[in-house]
């Protein structure tokens, strides 16, 4: 229900459409209350009871709702119903178009008071700057869409602190990521707040950045939550979402036929409710997928796919991402030129603040080219860069790998002790347990 105006305008606003109808206070009173409470409740010395606000907005002839709150009946449905065609146009890869529409649905929601509808449509404006890359704006937009709710339940906050969270994991800040999703997973279970829609989404998030950080037992234990929560939810969306978070664990394990055969149900989803940026990123993991296997070239094929899908959205930060991942197909294949060509051309589109991880992916790459035509010197240049990328993000698998191409071009060219140096770095990363770099993971959820 939406809240009501005080006293004061509810009074100011019976006593003019009693007026504009010509009735006296006592033809409205009747016949469950007197004139002389009309009269009071019209000066505002009285808060009305919902019963006796119904029962005149009856004999007013209008709707309870534009009585107690000045908005025209059906205001918040129409405005609702508008807001699932905003979140349409955004499935169908149209960000800027549905920025557009969450833009004006947001100003008409705040001009009539509308708190938990411009909470929609900034989460809304939130999504659409998550597909465009613009990652600061996105973060703006969550924050905002989460101070809306800041009276609401929380299962009801957590699409927009996991928006928050996935802004920060897509600037490189894994560890802040990961705590932002495991301290709500966390009062969630703690708190008996066991709502399925909440967790699943929750736990599909926390995947990839676990991944990244090297975490992979927890990242499978997030998996397995995710799948047995999965029956108690009904939405396709977040099923799919989830089943393509699911895969990667699955990959990492060497379940490859199950992978695929999660990532074929994400993909039917996506296909059939139009979701054109997931359906991309399902043919980018089925890309990485293949790649893990040793298909190249239905890794290739599957990547392109989604490099073209993402293009065609202007997808900047996604599609520089997965030109990165492409490249290195193209690099495995024997196509080291056009991969490097196609990694200098994404560069300028990934930073420490925006895509770092995949920033870090670049300059390692373009270091193992530059090492194969035996310029060491660029590639060592190359593999320093992605080195404190990677420092920062906290990737600690990346990490590790990275460490060691570093240390054996040192010890190629002679500095024994730069390349031990190096090589404990790594080491250190290896075996720096998820408890360390996480803190304890959060409260079980009652499966």
């Amino acid at each position: 229900m939406a809240e009501r105006d005080d006293p004061g305008i509810i009074g100011r606003r019976v006593q003019q459409l009693r007026t504009e109808r010509g009735l006296t206070q006592k033809q409205l009173a009747e016949p469950a209350y007197t004139p002389a409470y009309v009269s009071t409740l019209e000066a505002g010395r009285v808060r009305p009871s919902e019963e006796a606000l119904r029962h005149i907005a009856e004999r007013l002839g209008v709707a309870y709702e534009e009585l107690a709150t000045g908005r025209p009946a059906h205001l918040a449905t129409g405005l609702r119903l508008r807001l699932t065609d905003a979140q349409r146009t955004l499935a169908t890869g149209e960000a800027e178009v549905a920025a557009e529409q969450y833009t004006a649905l947001l100003a008409e929601a705040e001009s009539h008071g509308l708190n938990a509808e411009c909470a929609t449509a900034l989460l809304g404006l939130g999504e659409c700057a998550l597909d465009t890359g613009d990652l600061a704006t996105a973060r703006l937009r969550f924050e905002e869409s989460e101070k809306r709710l800041a009276d609401a339940p929380l299962p009801v906050r957590v699409p927009a602190l996991r928006g928050r969270a996935v802004s920060h994991y897509l600037a490189g800040e894994l560890r802040y990521s990961c705590y932002l999703l495991e301290s709500t997973l966390d009062e969630l279970n703690r708190g008996g707040l066991h709502d399925p829609d909440a967790l699943l989404l929750l736990y599909a998030a926390v995947i990839a950045p676990y991944m990244d950080m090297g975490a992979h037992a927890r990242a499978a234990q997030a998996a397995e939550y995710a799948l047995a929560l999965a029956p108690q939810v009904a939405d396709p969306a977040l099923l799919a979402r989830m089943h393509r978070s699911v895969a990667r664990t699955m990959i990492a394990e060497g379940r490859i036929a199950e992978a695929d055969a999660s990532l074929g149900k994400a993909a039917e989803l996506y296909r059939q409710l139009q979701i054109r940026t997931e359906l991309a990123n399902c043919h980018w993991m089925c890309g990485y997928l293949h790649a893990q296997n040793g298909d190249m070239e239905r890794a290739e094929n599957e990547l392109r796919e989604a490099l073209a899908m993402h293009s065609a959205q202007r997808a900047a930060l996604y599609t520089s991402q997965v030109a990165v991942e492409l490249a290195d197909v193209l690099h495995r294949r024997g196509k080291s030129d056009e991969a490097a060509a196609l990694l200098h051309d994404v560069l300028g589109d990934l930073s420490s603040e925006r895509g770092a991880v995949h920033s870090a992916a670049a300059h390692r790459l373009l270091g193992i080219i530059a090492e194969d035509t035996r310029d060491t010197e660029t590639a060592e240049e190359h593999y320093v860069r992605a080195l404190s990328l990677l420092e920062r993000a906290g990737a600690a698998g990346d990490l590790a790998d990275l460490c060691r191409l570093l240390g054996d071009l040192l010890r190629r060219t002679g500095r024994i002790e730069a390349a031990l140096d190096a090589y404990r770095t790594g080491l250190g990363h290896r075996t720096a347990p998820g408890t360390t770099t996480l803190g304890p993971a959060p409260a079980h959820p009652p499966l």
